[in-house]
């Protein structure tokens, strides 16, 4: 009879999560994974069958955990103030010094010349949806008359994801906040 698993898996889950963001997956070893989540490496291997495949699953809780910030997006009043409120939100993330500098995702991107065409699927699907969010917003900003409607908002909503992005790899360079929050002003104008 198996030993029962004392552990939460979520909170495993997420220590590895931070130890894929600061290190990427190709750096990120399993002596280092073991440290940071405290199991041993049969529960590791037991519970998420191989370093790939837990790297989905950190990708995939970081997806939850950070879903309330694309909520904004779906629950805000209108899209100009949905849209500022995110990425103001989006700076504070970003620069945090509780968490890795950037994101996860972009990081992913970033270094998406894995022949794994799983991963490769949830990296693109992440910046499609972020895409879609904005693109949705904006569509919506259109119907109130928030957004003249000679705007394109297809070209607007893929410069709002890139923003997003951006973002995410000059915190790691350089996180100048003003230079950011100037930025998204500059962009809120063209809206």
């Amino acid at each position: 009879m198996g030993r029962y698993k004392e552990f939460d898996k979520e909170a495993v889950l997420h220590r590895a999560m931070l130890v894929f963001w600061r290190k990427g997956y190709e750096a990120a070893s399993i002596p280092d994974l073991l440290e940071a989540m405290g199991l041993s490496r049969s529960s590791l291997y037991e519970t998420f069958g191989d370093k790939q495949t837990l790297y989905i699953e950190a990708i995939n809780w970081y997806k939850k955990w950070k879903q309330a910030k694309r909520d904004i997006l779906v629950n805000a009043a209108s899209a100009k103030s949905g849209i500022r409120q995110y990425f103001e939100i989006h700076i504070d993330s970003a620069l945090d010094g509780e968490s890795p500098k950037g994101c996860l995702i972009t990081n992913a991107a970033a270094g998406m010349d894995s022949p794994d065409e799983q991963l490769n699927a949830l990296i693109r699907e992440r910046f499609d949806e972020l895409e879609k969010s904005f693109y949705e917003l904006l569509r919506k900003g259109q119907e109130t008359g928030e957004i003249k409607p000679e705007k394109d908002i297809k070209t607007l909503s893929y410069l709002l994801s890139n923003l997003n992005h951006s973002i995410n790899i000059v915190a790691k360079v350089k996180g100048d906040r003003s230079k950011m929050q100037q930025m998204i002003d500059t962009v809120m104008e063209m809206l």
